[in-house]
């Protein structure tokens, strides 16, 4: 029998993460690279791992394994963020009201505006020449 999981799907921006945390023994893979090579940037961990302090669940025991496509470094960080706030959600539902106060339960929905004709980018205007 397969072991029991709970699964989580996170987005932000172009990225959309699938965590999936299960009873183990404390690692964390992201595309099968562990946590700390695969978001190598200062305070990315910090971030990822925000649900874990929030709702003071032990790390050392579950495996969370982690699908991210898309996006950038930023929206990545952020979509697995989601994803494994909602997977800590459906594990244990006590955690709802102390990670939606800390706001991890909220899907940021900025996403990148379009690029308009006659204009550079999104909003930006070419340069007014008078002659």
């Amino acid at each position: 029998m397969a072991e029991q999981y709970y699964e989580g799907v996170g987005r932000r921006k172009e990225a959309v993460a699938r965590v999936r945390v299960t009873r183990g023994t404390g690692n964390f893979i992201v595309n099968q690279k562990p946590l700390n090579v695969y978001f190598s940037r200062m305070g990315d961990l910090d971030d990822v791992l925000a649900p874990y302090k929030v709702s003071g669940e032990e790390m050392s025991k579950y495996d969370v394994t982690v699908v991210v496509d898309g996006g950038g470094v930023t929206g990545q960080t952020d979509a697995v963020k989601l994803g494994l706030a909602r997977a800590l959600c459906l594990m244990n539902p006590e955690y709802r009201p102390i990670l939606r106060k800390a706001g991890l339960l909220t899907r940021d929905p900025r996403e990148k505006e379009r690029k308009k004709p006659g204009l550079k980018r999104a909003r930006k205007a070419p340069t007014y020449t008078k002659r």
